[in-house]
């Protein structure tokens, strides 16, 4: 497949899948993950085949995530289109962890959301110096989904909890130091990997993969969130929203201040749930466990009014000025946390 929003080829012995929507950041639609999850069947059956690629159009990002403008469209006309989008997606995330051959995510530029789905459960995730990494949820009045709850809890210290609160971006360094990539490449020589992964013998390994990428790295440089990991793993070890608030008011210092302030930002109700999902995955047993809740967690969002606002405000009207309701922390009780952990129907069939 040479044209439509994913092309699908192979060079050498590479497969190679590429996101094809530049102009709306490679962003996912229900065929894409129908068309990419063929593909990675094809591939894994292709004796030809030594390793999978998976890249993006375009020089803006790999993919910023799945289309919510279609979602919100889905919600609300009550088509079920959403839920099927969410099923599908996360079937698709449990397919990349579980793939049997190599797979190389090429994570150039922005990679949000369901780009992290698609990236970050491979075995070799590439960053590069352009990579800007995040679960902006909270922000959209959404949580972390796309097996976020199983990923980012598995982050060193509370490093996963302050990304999958506050939503905010993230560089190479950052990316690796918080377990989601693992190599930083220039992006000028994504190309040149490509090459090389074209030309392993096709009973290649995962180690010969991971020699190619060693080969073509370049050190990462400082993370942010190392230098700044005293503070994040002392104020977001509290189970609860308004614990870390008052945590964060209590330190010194810009980083403290400015997390603060974004968290002040985020929709009150996704704060609440997405900690606790965060918590109920760092103590579960496997991905698909967490793939489970979260799709219960977002069924359940069709009906919650700050998913139609956050979207309304970031894509729609784009006045980046959502009125959450509830508008604060202390008005989210347990109980409509509790509502957004039932059990998705039918379960998640993986």
């Amino acid at each position: 497949m040479q044209d439509g929003e994913v092309i699908i080829e192979q060079q050498g012995t590479a497969g190679i899948i590429r996101l094809n929507r530049p102009r709306a950041l490679n962003s996912l639609t229900l065929p894409m993950i129908r068309t990419i999850t063929d593909a990675l069947d094809g591939f894994a059956g292709d004796a030809d085949v030594a390793s999978v690629v998976m890249s993006g159009a375009g020089e803006r990002g790999l993919c910023a995530g799945g289309d919510i403008r279609a979602l919100h469209e889905s919600a609300r006309a009550g088509d079920g289109l959403a839920g099927a989008f969410w099923r599908e997606e996360f079937r698709l995330n449990h397919q990349i962890a579980a793939y049997p051959k190599p797979y190389v995510a090429l994570m150039d530029g922005i990679t949000m959301g369901g780009g992290v789905g698609l990236s970050s459960h491979g075995r070799h995730r590439i960053v590069t110096e352009r990579t800007r990494l995040a679960m902006p949820e909270t922000g959209i009045g959404y949580v972390p989904d796309v097996g976020a709850t199983w990923l980012l809890p598995r982050a060193p210290g509370e490093a996963g909890t302050w990304l999958g609160l506050t939503g905010l971006d993230i560089g190479a360094a950052d990316a690796i130091h918080a377990s989601l990539a693992d190599l930083q490449i220039a992006s000028s020589r994504l190309g040149a990997v490509i090459d090389a992964l074209s030309v392993l013998p096709r009973a290649g390994s995962p180690s010969d993969v991971d020699a190619v990428l060693q080969a073509l790295s370049e050190p990462a440089g400082e993370s942010r969130l190392r230098q700044n990991a005293s503070v994040i793993d002392r104020v977001f070890c509290f189970d609860s929203v308004e614990e870390i608030l008052a945590a964060l008011a209590g330190e010194e210092g810009d980083f403290a201040a400015e997390t603060r302030r974004v968290l002040m930002t985020r929709s009150p109700t996704s704060l609440k749930l997405a900690l606790a999902l965060l918590r109920a995955g760092r103590r579960s047993a496997s991905l698909a466990e967490c793939l489970g809740r979260e799709l219960g967690a977002c069924l359940q969002m069709l009906d919650n009014p700050d998913f139609f606002e956050g979207i309304r405000a970031a894509v729609i009207d784009k006045d980046r000025n959502p009125k959450w309701s509830p508008a604060s922390i202390e008005a989210v009780g347990a109980a409509t946390v509790e509502r957004f952990l039932k059990p998705a129907e039918p379960p998640l069939s993986l």
